[in-house]
């Protein structure tokens, strides 16, 4: 075989020998963009019907493309496709092969590139992850509120600077994760919305001369608004370079997995002996190869971890694209791994979570102990006060006195002396000590967004509504 029969069959017409072994084993993508198969088979039929509309394709040409097609997705599904790393990613995998079976299929890739194929794939790939990892928030949405609303009556310490601050319910802290991940249901919207345009028919760079319908490709494949109408991207250039779908993806993922970490930070505090709040279930944690007695929360110190993970994956595309001009550059190949991995962690991730909750128990009596505190009331104090008509600032340091008083007698706030609080301020007359009730803390607790038993139960009624 001469060396110009060796060229690379993509691109190889101006070359007289193929790549380098080495280069060759650098350049592939087909390792791990052959998950893309069935956006780009996908792509193609859509392309081809949209060819066939314009002419360019004969309806028996387009027909044996679609059939063909349709044989290559079955063999990929059962797992007797033969990838080619010599032919480079899954779009010359999947072409070559049809192409050998169907001659007419020479003439598909007809008004397209490489480049704006690839940028169609990855766009379909995001918006299917976008609703994976959707569902998978919704079922953790779901364990949640369930949580909340079988421990409604559980109340514990809720802390700053992880310092017991104020007591809250359970479900009222299982609810500010559900508002986390509600705003993480957002931004997968947010990134499906911007993948939603169809950047098929910008070619390179610059478009085609041949008389193609955009539009057409664009409603085939999905890209379309509300309303059913199609979406098509503006600038060919922009459509081939952009890669923010996959970075706002990773950005939504990170932040997710933020919330993931800082969940699992409090069941591992909450799991601990020393808080005895919560205990796991058994499925998700493990045990010691030396010590017999340990019960550590693996499932949640994983997630933690994963928090670093979905950063570098958001890390290393913003970093990819910080400093390409116009328009494709080979870089952009190295887009896909970072984002692969941030959607399959991601769904794993939520559902890790989702299960480990579904099995979690709260210690009631323990929780209680905690929460019954006297000092965790402090602030409630200060407010009585102010009911009679000190302002805060003066009501602070007054409160604040007699916490003094007490940690210096070693007894709890509420057991200092008539005598000894008059000593912090003459404003603790008669009736201070009845401010000490947990159940009148909470009573007095129903405003939007506060943590009394009325306003967690409408938000709870909220959640569940909204999940249906």
């Amino acid at each position: 075989m001469s060396a110009r029969q060796k060229a690379q069959a993509t691109w190889g017409g101006r070359f007289s020998a193929g790549p380098a072994e080495l280069m060759l084993r650098f350049g592939e993508s087909v390792s791990f963009d052959h998950r893309l198969w069935a956006q780009d088979i996908r792509g193609s039929q859509a392309h081809a019907t949209m060819l066939a509309q314009v002419g360019i394709l004969t309806k028996r040409e387009r027909d044996a493309i679609l059939r063909g097609l349709n044989a290559i997705a079955k063999e990929i599904v059962a797992g007797k496709f033969k990838w080619s790393r010599e032919l480079e990613d899954v779009h010359m995998n999947i072409e070559s092969a049809l192409t050998k079976r169907v001659p007419a299929a020479a003439k598909l890739h007809t008004a397209r590139s490489r480049n704006d194929q690839v940028a169609t794939d990855v766009r379909l790939w995001i918006k299917d992850q976008c609703d994976a990892a959707d569902a998978a928030l919704v079922s953790l949405l779901k364990t949640l509120v369930k949580l909340a609303a079988a421990n409604a009556d559980v109340i514990l310490p809720g802390y700053t600077h992880l310092q017991r601050a104020q007591p809250v319910s359970a479900a009222h802290h299982l609810l500010a994760y559900a508002e986390m991940f509600g705003r993480d249901r957002t931004r997968l919207a947010a990134a499906k919305a911007s993948a939603n345009w169809c950047p098929l028919g910008s070619g390179a760079i610059a478009g085609t001369t041949l008389p193609i319908r955009r539009e057409l490709t664009a409603k085939l494949l999905g890209f379309v608004d509300a309303k059913g109408r199609p979406q098509v991207t503006t600038n060919s250039m922009d459509a081939v370079a952009d890669r923010d779908p996959a970075t706002e993806f990773c950005f939504a993922a990170a932040l997710c997995g933020v919330h993931l970490s800082r969940l699992a930070e409090d069941m591992v505090l909450w799991s601990s002996a020393e808080f005895g709040f919560a205990r796991m279930p058994d499925e998700f944690s493990t045990g010691s190869s030396l010590m017999p007695q340990k019960r550590n929360p693996d499932s949640m110190e994983l997630l933690r971890g994963k928090a670093a993970r979905f950063q570098a994956s958001l890390t290393h595309l913003l970093t990819l694209t910080k400093g390409l001009p116009l328009t494709y550059n080979r870089d952009l190949q190295d887009d896909k791994p970072p984002l692969f991995d941030a959607a399959d962690q991601l769904i794993l991730s939520v559902a890790v979570a989702d299960a480990t909750l579904a099995g979690t128990k709260f210690h009631r009596a323990r929780c209680l102990a905690a929460a019954s505190d006297p000092a965790l009331l402090a602030t409630d104090l200060a407010d009585w006060l102010v009911r009679k008509g000190m302002p805060f600032r003066h009501a602070h340091h007054a409160v604040g006195r007699l916490v003094a008083l007490a940690e210096k007698s070693g007894v709890p706030l509420d057991k200092v002396s008539d005598a000894a609080a008059l000593t912090a301020d003459k404003a603790f007359t008669k009736g201070w000590r009845e401010v000490f009730s947990l159940q009148r803390g909470f009573a007095a607790r129903e405003n939007t967004g506060m943590p009394g038993p009325k306003a967690v139960a409408r938000e709870i009624a909220r959640w569940q509504k909204s999940l249906r």
